[in-house]
Formats: structure tokens, C-alpha cells, sequence
């Protein structure tokens, strides 16, 4: 089982104008860890979600779509101190997002070890966690404790640092935070944005050796429509993205990192380290096949693709090259 601990919340997706061209939004079940689980459900993964919603509509519809979606939400907590997280994605002409989080606080901010299922915790094989769950007491050390928990248990951790730079009160904070998530984890994936804030290094070559140099099995650079970068400690490489029609890229970096967990859920530690040439780049090929896949819809949950969808994109990939 593949666990996720961290914010779940409601993206408000553009949806078109009024007649009078007043902007609509469109309400989708959101949160980078929850979308790596419905990613990873939808290709056939066992999954289950720890965090906090408010105890109001907003926290009803995202418990009901988790569900749909096939993600196991005994770990979903309710608050009545603060309402459900809300976050408005805006896209530019070419579908690159920008956000606007109504967050202060919100719901998933009080998350306590009171309020964790620790059984999830202690079930899984592969647990994740990101950045966004640490900007703000409890809910920062509430997920540090359960990540290293779950590392003093032998779980594979996976860490996306995930970073959005309204949420955070200092830029030095982020940064500290962000590497001591990574310093845990067994498999690390950064955007190349990101990659200078956990290492200094903008090269995703001399990023990714820094992050393995640091513990981490396993580093993988997202670059958006060029590709991904993958290093281990006996392989690396850089593959290409597949060329579709990108209306969203909300939840592609999400949808890639779903993708290589569901691939590697079997696996244990030392077998991650293990990992060759052949290897890695069959699981970056098809983890950039589903990413890609998911900018071909609106929003982020919403657009994971199913397995045959990902079949049928790389066996056209492989015919036309």
C-alpha cells in the first residue's frame, strides 16, 4: 500500500467566462499527495490518505471523491476550527498554472498526531509527503513525526518539495525545510525549479548527484514539456516528454510521480538502490506518459489517466519514433 499524508484540498479550475465574460471556476478534489494516491490507485495501486478537511461541504465532496477515486480515506480527519483549504489555479495562454490559496488558516494546517491513523503508517510500503504539509505548525511536525516513523519502520519515503512560494513566510524556511524532507527519503521528485532550492545546483545532472550524495536512492527531475532527468546510483538519464495537447498542466508533476510509485511499490530498499539503466528508463518512460496525459485535461485529480490510456500513448510513441 502506498500512503500519503499531507493537504487535501479544492482547486478552483477555470471553466470558461459568463456571457457578460466574468471568469467561471470549476470546483476538483485537489492536493499534490492525494493526487500522486488517485494516480496510483487508478493504475491499480492500494493506496489511503492521512490529513484534515473542514467539517463542511467542501471536506464532504472531497472525502466522496478520494473514495471514487479508489483511495482509502479512514486517514481523512474533519476540523471544526477552520474551514476546507481553497486554492484557484490560474493558466496562461500555454496552460502553465499559477495559485491562489485561501489558507489562513485552513483545515489541513491543524493536523495533530492526535488526529493521525497511525495503522496507515505502519501498513504501507511506500509513504509520501511534500512540502505544502510543512509551512505551518501542527500539521509541519505532525508529518515530520509520521515521515520518520515510517522511515524507523523500513518504509520506502518518497518527498516531492512541491514548493509555492505564497504559503511560505521566508524563503530560507522553505529551503530548510524542503531538505530536511528530502534528507529522509529514499526517492526525491523535484521540478528543475526546485532543484537549486534543495541543493544550490541548477543542473539537474549536479542537482540529482547532490540529493543521492544526501541518502536518496532514487532523484527525478520533472522539466514540463521537455522531460525528466532520472538518477540513481547505477544509472541516469534524460528522457522526453510526449507530445500531446496540454489544455492544464495542473497535477502533471503529480501524475508522474504516481505513476513511479506504482512501479516500484513492490520494491523494498535495497532493491531501489539496485536499480539499473533499463530499469529506470522504462519506469521514467512511462511515468512521462502519464504525466503528459494528465495536461490533456482539466484538473488534477480529475485527470489521471487509466492504464490504457498510458498503454496506448507509448505504443504510438513507439511507432512513430
Amino acid at each position: 500500500m502506498i500512503t500519503a499524508i499531507g493537504e487535501v484540498l479544492i482547486d478552483f479550475t477555470p471553466a470558461g467566462r459568463t456571457a457578460a465574460g466574468i471568469p467561471l471556476f470549476e470546483q476538483n478534489p485537489g492536493g499534490a499527495p492525494v493526487n500522486v494516491l488517485a494516480c496510483a490507485a487508478k493504475l491499480g495501486a492500494r493506496t489511503a490518505c492521512i490529513g484534515m478537511v473542514g467539517a463542511d461541504a467542501f471536506g464532504d465532496y472531497l472525502d466522496g471523491c478520494l473514495t471514487a477515486a479508489g483511495v482509502d480515506t479512514r486517514g481523512l480527519a474533519r476540523c471544526s476550527e477552520a474551514g476546507t483549504t481553497l486554492a484557484f489555479v490560474h493558466l496562461d495562454d500555454r496552460g502553465d498554472r499559477s495559485f491562489s490559496f485561501y489558507r489562513n488558516p485552513g483545515a489541513d494546517q491543524r493536523l495533530t498526531p492526535a488526529d493521525v491513523t497511525w495503522e496507515l503508517v505502519e501498513q504501507c510500503r511506500i509513504f509520501h509527503f511534500g512540502s505544502i504539509a510543512l509551512t505551518q505548525p501542527p500539521a509541519c511536525g505532525t508529518v515530520m513525526q509520521a515521515a520518520k516513523r515510517a522511515r524507523a519502520l523500513g518504509k520506502i519515503i518518497s518527498f516531492d518539495p512541491n514548493y509555492r512560494p505564497p504559503l511560505w513566510a521566508e524563503h530560507d524556511i522553505a529551503c530548510r525545510r524542503m531538505q530536511e524532507g528530502a534528507r529522509l527519503a529514499d526517492i526525491v521528485k523535484a521540478s528543475g525549479e526546485e532543484l537549486p532550492l534543495l541543493t544550490g545546483e541548477t543542473d539537474p545532472r549536479k542537482g540529482a548527484a547532490a540529493l543521492l550524495e544526501m541518502g536518496c536512492a532514487l532523484v527525478f527531475v520533472t522539466m514540463g514539456p521537455e522531460g525528466a532527468f532520472f538518477a540513481g546510483r547505477n544509472a541516469e538519464g534524460f528522457l522526453p516528454a510526449c507530445e500531446v495537447n496540454t489544455i492544464d498542466t495542473t497535477g502533471a508533476g503529480d501524475g508522474f510521480l504516481g505513476a513511479v510509485l506504482y512501479r516500484l511499490q513492490e520494491k523494498s530498499r535495497p532493491e531501489l538502490g539496485a536499480l539499473g539503466q533499463a530499469e529506470l528508463s522504462d519506469i521514467t518512460r512511462f511515468a512521462n506518459a502519464v504525466g503528459s496525459l494528465v495536461t490533456t485535461q482539466k484538473g488534477g485529480l480529475p485527470a489521471m489517466p487509466a492504464p490504457e490510456e498510458v498503454e496506448k500513448l507509448m505504443r504510438e510513441r513507439k511507432t512513430s519514433e
